[in-house]
Parts: C-alpha cells; sequence; structure tokens
C-alpha cells in the first residue's frame, strides 16, 4: 500500500531533496513548514542555504503543475503542499506552535487516510505523534549502519615466519584479498603475540601490503600507540586526498592532525596554509551572542584547537611559542575559521582540518568537502558519540556518513581509535561513563 509522507521542517533542512526520497508514495509538506522555511531563508549559515534550495527546487515543481492539488515527481511518486486546516488535536495542543499545526495537518489527514506517516528529527513530535495515535519515524534516507562502519584497520594473526618475511621484503602478499586501499594491517604472530608488524593495502595494487614509512614525529610529536601510527601515515601522505579520524576525547586525533598540518603546512611547503575549522554548536546551554571582532568570536569555540597548538608549539619553540602561533597567523600559514565561514569559497592547495565533524549534517559536510581545490588536503575529525546537534545522531551525522560512502577511494583513508592517551582520568571516563 503506498503511503503519504508528511514532512517536518527538520527533515528539509537536513536534505533540502528529501522530498524527492520516498519512492512512489505521496510526500505532503504543510504550509506551516514553508512558512517557518520563509523565516530562515535571509540567515547566512547553512539552514539559510538550505531554505534557499528547498524554495528554488519547489518553485520548478509549481511550473509543472498545481502544488496544491499534487504534482509528479520523477521518481513516480507526488508532491503536495497541504493549507493548515481548523484544530482537529485535543485542546492540550496549541496551533500557535509550529510543531504542533505540523502534527494537526497530519492527524487531519489520517482521519481520511490509514497510511500517513509523519517524519521528523525531532524526538518530541515523534513522541506526540505517537500520543494522538499517528505514526512517526525519521528521515532514514543517508542513515548509517554503525555497527558495519569501516574501522579502518584489522588484526590478523599469522606465523612468525610471515613477519619475519614483511619485515625483510616490506611487503607480503595480500592473501585474504578482503582488504580496500589504505586499510591497515596489524599482523600478530600465533606463538607470540607481541611480536606483531603493521602494514598498509597499497592503494595502487590491493593485493599488496605494504611496511609503512619510517616513523615521523612531525612537530616533536610522535605517536604513542599504533593507531596513531597509522594515522600519521595517511595524514603526511600527500596521495591520500581525505582522511577521517574517528575516536573518543582524548585519543589525540585532534592533536597528531594538526601536527602533520603544520609539518606539511609550514616546514615542506606542500600547502599554502593549515585551514583549521570546527561546527559552531554549543555543549548544553548556549551562552548568547559574543562581543568582538570573527577572530575574537571564534576563539571561544576553538579553545580544544588553542590548547593542542600549544602543546605542539611548545615541543617546537618552548621559549617563544606564543610568539611563533602569533607569527603564524600574521603570516596566513594558520588560518581558524567556522564551518560557516568557509562555505562559497574555493580552497586549493590548501591542509584543512575539519574538527568536531560530528556535529555536521551530511549535507553540510558535503558542502565543506566541495570546497577543496586542486592539489587541498582534508582532515575531519570527530567523535559521533558526543553529538550536540540535537537533529543528528550516530546514525545520521557527517562524519559516519563520509566513512561509510568513502569506503575502498583510493584517495581516502580512515581509522577509528580506540585508544585514549590524554590521562588515566580520561581513559576511565572514555570507558565508564
Amino acid at each position: 500500500m503506498k503511503k503519504i509522507y508528511i514532512l517536518d521542517t527538520n527533515v528539509l533542512i537536513h536534505d533540502p531533496l528529501s522530498f524527492t526520497k520516498f519512492d512512489d508514495n505521496t510526500v505532503v509538506i504543510p504550509i506551516s513548514v514553508l512558512q517557518e522555511l520563509d523565516t530562515f531563508k535571509t540567515a547566512g549559515d547553512e539552514r539559510g542555504k538550505s531554505a534557499r534550495v528547498i524554495s528554488r527546487r519547489l518553485d520548478e515543481y509549481r511550473v509543472k503543475g498545481k502544488l496544491n492539488v499534487g504534482v509528479k515527481l520523477e521518481n513516480g511518486g507526488t508532491l503536495k503542499i497541504e493549507l493548515d486546516h481548523q484544530q482537529v488535536l485535543p485542546p492540550e495542543f496549541r496551533l500557535t506552535e509550529m510543531d504542533d499545526r505540523i502534527l494537526n495537518s497530519a492527524f487531519w489527514l489520517a482521519k481520511e487516510k490509514n497510511n500517513v506517516v509523519l517524519v521528523t528529527k525531532d524526538i518530541n513530535l515523534r513522541l506526540k505523534s505517537d500520543a494522538v495515535g499517528i505514526k512517526a519515524e525519521d528521515y532514514k534516507a543517508g542513515k548509517v549502519k554503525v555497527d558495519e562502519l569501516y574501522p579502518g584497520l584489522e588484526f590478523r594473526d599469522v606465523g612468525s615466519a610471515v613477519i619475519d618475511k614483511f619485515y625483510k621484503d616490506k611487503s607480503v602478499k595480500n592473501e585474504a584479498a578482503d582488504l580496500v586501499p589504505n586499510e591497515f594491517v596489524i599482523f600478530r604472530a600465533k606463538e607470540d603475540p607481541k611480536k606483531t608488524a603493521i602494514g598498509r593495502c597499497d592503494p595502487a595494487d590491493a593485493s599488496v601490503i605494504r611496511a609503512l614509512s619510517p616513523e615521523p614525529s612531525p612537530w616533536g610529536i610522535r605517536p604513542l600507540n599504533k593507531e596513531q601510527r597509522c594515522a600519521m601515515e595517511l595524514l603526511l601522505d600527500d596521495n591520500v586526498k581525505l582522511v577521517t579520524l574517528i575516536g573518543t576525547a582524548g585519543t589525540g586525533k585532534t592533536l597528531i592532525s594538526l601536527a602533520c598540518g603544520l609539518q606539511k603546512a609550514v616546514d615542506d611547503n606542500i600547502y599554502k596554509r593549515l585551514i583549521i575549522c570546527r561546527s559552531v554548536v554549543p555543549v548544553g546551554r548556549d551562552i548568547g551572542f559574543l562581543p568582538g571582532t570573527k577572530e575574537e568570536k571564534l576563539s571561544t569555540w576553538m579553545g580544544a584547537i588553542y590548547d593542542n597548538l600549544e602543546i605542539i608549539m611548545d615541543k617546537r619553540h618552548q621559549e617563544d611559542s606564543l610568539q611563533k602561533f602569533e607569527y603564524l597567523l600574521q603570516n596566513e600559514k594558520i588560518e581558524i575559521a567556522s564551518v560557516s565561514h568557509i562555505r562559497g569559497r574555493s580552497l586549493p592547495k590548501q591542509y584543512m582540518l575539519v574538527d568536531d565533524a560530528q556535529n555536521l549534517s551530511p549535507h553540510e559536510i558535503k558542502t565543506i568537502l566541495s570546497r577543496a581545490g586542486e592539489g587541498t588536503k582534508v582532515v575531519v575529525t570527530g567523535d559521533p558519540y558526543q553529538i550536540d546537534n540535537p537533529y543528528l545522531d550516530i546514525a545520521s551525522n557527517g562524519l559516519t556518513y563520509i566513512v561509510d560512502r568513502m569506503k575502498g577511494q583510493k584517495l581516502y583513508g580512515h581509522l577509528t581509535f580506540t585508544k585514549t592517551e590524554r590521562s588515566q582520568l580520561a581513559s576511565l571516563v572514555a570507558e565508564l561513563l
């Protein structure tokens, strides 16, 4: 039986083309949703951009027919704009609230049809919908199967002779043939588990596992475990244009990304500059607007970045680390920016670090990655278990989305960190809390 899907505003903001992804069913957009989108269209952030994209696409379909009657979509479905109706919900609901107006439209349609589904990323609205007997669900397109998420590294138990041969020849045949380009393997000797070797699946020939390059120490930062060692291999390889690093707090993903970025942009001059950007999403209750220039505003959100840069600068320039940092900023070798300031730019030959990407939607991360010009390397880091965006979860955020979609590409590498190196307390908190 064909269904009638009613879309909430947050679904359209999350994916401006979401109304085209419900097969041959009917998609209804309540007029209250359009009114809410109208309040966003002048915003300069991704929400405003999404609202403008939606308006343009709906206007294209308006030319093809009457939206209040229904317009056929390319996939065989129907798109319809539904006007608000008189209140049919219980008196506990108020039509002055936008969510209640959307729910009222769904309730009205459900009186005539038994196949109505309200699609929203708002958990509370889904609960309200269930309370009045309307089926509700999250927007599923683009959802990632977290249990099957690509880790970027696997362990193999082999004979001790295999490891000896690997050290001698610097490569070994990939007998299992189940690795993807740039995936890492840690060989463990069956006779002695402490005897190990690390290899990387050759992106040019997936049938070969090659030894890693000599251990690096960019700006005095050395890897503290095998995961960090593998990550540095990807971060310092100019042929790998996109790297994603997932890990809990204290695993070192941001620190080593910054160190490798400084090495490539400042010392080696492979890239024009190191660009560091984060999503501006508050943890807990927002403190409102902040005074000052753009740089002064960003300093509040970039505390974690500055902390890591201070550690790196102290390693390299112990006596004048602050002056060195200011020098690099003034000479534009380091640029600090928010994600909203990256949109619309073209960035050739840059080393770009996108931190806390778990707070970005798939649409937002696609927008950012499309900014990469010729010769640019992009590093995306985050912890999908620490999401502050109320409309994203571990299966629908931009970070896990690109890990799932980019797996197997020759210019892409990924690693999931499991070991905390910040402190014993941080490790204990990550494990128990």
